[in-house]
């Protein structure tokens, strides 16, 4: 049968060389090379978008206003394009009544069963939901817990309202918050807290939404009087403003069980039904190999199609290695890698056929041992007749392709360009860079003398059996093992027996917009904004591109958003300052013959020289290179960065210490091998100035070069949380119980 193709012409967006190639159908293909290389802008920029923006097209215009929004990608044509799937890295959203189950769907069939076949019968599936009034417990509203707010937290006792006597953030005099309880008439303003009446005090912090009788007359009639601690329940606890107030949140809340359900977030009623001595909580809370057994004890004709059902989607995330999930797991618990593979389980049983599956990285968060499972998944995607597209780093998964493309050669400026099109064995052959790290075996230093280190015993967080276990100090430490193993649990032992600060880097991205750039994320733009006000005798206003000195038609961003009613928003570059943020009397100041907009062009090697002698500047950038970001520009818009720039970004901020002990969560996630021969040598210099590198990582590159390896298992949740091997990683390779040197011992005898 003739090979078909997904055929694209002249694709240059963002840092693409109008590419041209040919992506085989119904066949496995990875997209691999250095971070910032083009990857993602070939992939998910251009082949995704288009097949999702014409998807939308086929809807009429009505619905489209509804739709995700996906710009015009910078390409010149795309042929045979199937419709694609795009299963990325993004944890789910906060939502504190969304949990594993109610994400796959599987609450709502356990819902069906019981309202079946529970006994005795208490109604119908709406009666199983605690986020319906039908189920819930009226207590905590079906969430399982309650916050308890301390008023002595929220109040200064020794001031008056006018004083400031309400401490709450947001609350403060004058603010409008502050008016809904000094323009009331309710209270004396002048009069201190602690000479108010019970009165006088309940109305301020307990009373219920009420219309006010007698206000003040500047008192707006139209709105509802509410004491503090409802207020600041309704209005901030349980709104998304919440996320904006955690610190101050924290400090005058407790969290509890709820009293009533005891954290089963459903009432009395409904928890009286059961099935085989279970109620629909004590089922939720059962991890997913034990729910199959649950549901093997079901033999009832009336529910066989739901069990059946039930069991297909069980089944499949148990394939994809998450039988250690429960079902009443919160989805913002979970990582990106899990949810990734919560989402491919959902498609191993699709009837659809000739899709095209985009995935991001499906290695990010795994062991080698669960990689295996993927492979198996995108296996049985492809075998259904669908083409999968991976961008993928990790030499254990590259082999599955059929088919290889690597962008290159290098990163930023210096990529965009196909460097490699083949197969598996084309590739070890080939000369490319991709080509000569997949050969390379692993190796295992020298390791630094062990003097002092941190001790640990009988840990018993989570699912950690009585661990007991000791931590280098002055050494670069990697804590491995399976996915759900407990090695965060680990890390929260260990920050809990230190005694002073540490520098704990986790995963979550750097809060970015298209205003945000390296140089303000750096710090740095404020100095560099002074040298030009200082050379100049101007105003260092003018030098904002947020402020006075702004663009007056673009605002400062550079680009031009124009939104449509039915269609994308339209992104072009500023016709007036031509993408340089600044207005004319900006541009027209120099600093050693360079404008504002000309120094944040600059790539960060090339700032380098420039503010050679500026060590305020220069120190931070020295960061940057060495963490392999030097080919990014300091006026780079941070919301263009790929995720493993975005990582090695934070860890640039954090790089002059000694004596410090680094945290890490998996360093790697998103490099390219070389990229992580880069963090290699960083780690190992980083221990050479005296710190200590506790790393959670699934890397073999790093394993190997660790002083000291934990391996935790043997497998996830309830069957894990057990210290397989501590020691030399080298040894690890003919430890009997070590699945990590295991597959360190692989990697080497495959090369």
């Amino acid at each position: 049968m003739k090979q078909d193709f997904i055929e694209i012409k002249d694709a240059h967006q963002n840092n693409l060389k109008n590419i041209n190639l040919s992506i085989p159908k119904h066949q496995i293909n990875v997209f691999t090379g250095l971070s910032g290389s083009g990857k993602s802008s070939l992939v998910f920029d251009t082949l995704a978008a288009n097949s999702r923006r014409e998807l939308n097209e086929t809807f009429p215009s009505f619905t489209q206003q509804y739709l995700p929004k996906y710009g015009s990608p910078e390409v010149g044509q795309i042929d045979n394009l199937p419709v694609a799937i795009v299963i990325q890295q993004k944890t789910v959203g906060k939502n504190p009544r969304s949990t594993l189950s109610t994400y796959t769907g599987i609450y709502s069939l356990l819902r069906l069963l019981f309202s079946r076949v529970g006994k005795p019968w208490v109604g119908y599936s709406d009666s199983f939901s605690f986020n319906l009034p039908q189920g819930m417990c009226e207590q905590c509203q079906g969430l399982g817990y309650v916050d308890e707010i301390n008023p002595d937290k929220l109040i200064d006792y020794n001031k008056s309202l006018n004083e400031g006597g309400i401490t709450f953030v947001s609350f403060g005099p004058n603010t409008w918050r502050w008016k809904r309880y000094a323009q009331t008439g309710l209270f004396d303003n002048d009069k201190k807290i602690k000479d108010y009446s019970k009165e006088e005090l309940d109305n301020l912090l307990y009373a219920p939404q009420q219309k006010l009788k007698d206000a003040a007359p500047e008192w707006n009639n139209s709105i509802l009087y509410e004491g503090l601690i409802p207020r600041i329940k309704r209005s901030i606890l349980e709104s998304r403003e919440g996320q904006h107030h955690k610190k101050a949140i924290a400090e005058v809340v407790t969290r509890k069980i709820c009293p009533t359900c005891q954290g089963q977030k459903l009432n009395q009623k409904t928890l009286s039904c059961q099935i085989d001595n279970k109620n629909i909580s004590d089922v939720l809370a059962l991890n997913l190999d034990e729910i199959m057994t649950f549901l093997k004890t079901i033999t009832q004709p009336l529910v066989k199609d739901l069990i059946r059902e039930l069991n297909n989607k069980i089944q499949a995330l148990i394939d994809l290695g998450l039988s250690y999930l429960t079902l009443n797991r919160s989805t913002d618990t979970l990582s990106g890698g899990e949810v990734q593979r919560i989402k491919i389980a959902k498609f191993m049983n699709s009837a659809l056929v000739d899709m095209l599956y985009i995935l991001d990285e499906p290695s990010v968060g795994l062991h080698p041992h669960d990689i295996e499972l993927i492979k198996k998944a995108l296996i049985k995607l492809r075998d259904r007749g669908n083409t999968v597209v991976i961008v993928e780093h990790n030499p254990l998964l590259i082999p599955i392709a059929d088919y290889i493309f690597e962008i290159g050669p290098k990163a930023g400026k210096e990529g965009g360009e196909v460097t490699f099109a083949g197969t598996y064995d084309e590739i070890l052959n080939s000369n490319t860079l991709t080509g000569k790290m997949l050969k390379q075996k692993l190796t295992f230093p020298n390791h630094r003398p062990i003097t002092k280190t941190i001790d640990l015993s009988d840990v018993k967080i989570h699912n950690l059996k009585d661990v007991d276990v000791k931590i280098p100090l002055n050494a670069q430490t990697v804590i491995s093992g399976v996915a759900g193993s407990g090695k965060s649990s680990l890390v929260e032992a260990i920050k809990e027996k230190l005694t002073g600060p540490y520098i704990d880097l986790t995963q979550d991205a750097v809060g970015v917009n298209i205003r945000s750039t390296s140089a303000t994320y750096l710090d740095i733009l404020d100095t560099i904004r002074k040298l030009f006000a200082k050379e100049n005798k101007v105003s260092r206003a003018l030098f904002s591109y947020n402020g006075k000195g702004r663009c007056p038609l673009c605002k400062g961003r550079g680009v031009q958003i124009t939104n449509m009613a039915f269609m994308d928003p339209v992104i072009q570059v500023c016709e007036k300052c031509q993408g340089k943020r600044y207005n004319d009397e900006a541009l027209s100041y120099t600093y050693h013959d360079k404008t504002i907009s000309d120094v944040l062009e600059l790539s960060i090697a090339d700032a380098l020289t420039f503010f050679d002698d500026i060590k305020e500047i220069s120190s931070k950038l020295t960061n940057m290179k060495r963490v392999g970001l030097d080919y990014l520009s300091l006026g780079q818009s941070l919301d263009t960065l790929s995720g493993g720039e975005v990582q090695r970004l934070k860890l640039a901020d954090q790089l002059n210490n000694k004596g410090a002990i680094y945290l890490l969560d998996e360093p790697t996630a998103g490099l390219h091998m070389q990229d992580v021969k880069v963090i290699e040598e960083l780690f190992n210099n980083l221990v050479s100035q005296g710190n200590t590198l506790i790393i959670v990582e699934h890397n073999l590159e790093i394993m190997s070069q660790a002083d000291w390896l934990i391996d935790v298992g043997p497998k996830a949740g309830i069957y894990g949380g057990r210290i397989l091997y501590t020691g030399r990683p080298k040894d690890s390779v003919t430890a009997k119980n070590s699945i990590t040197g295991k597959y360190l011992s692989i990697y080497n005898n495959e090369r």
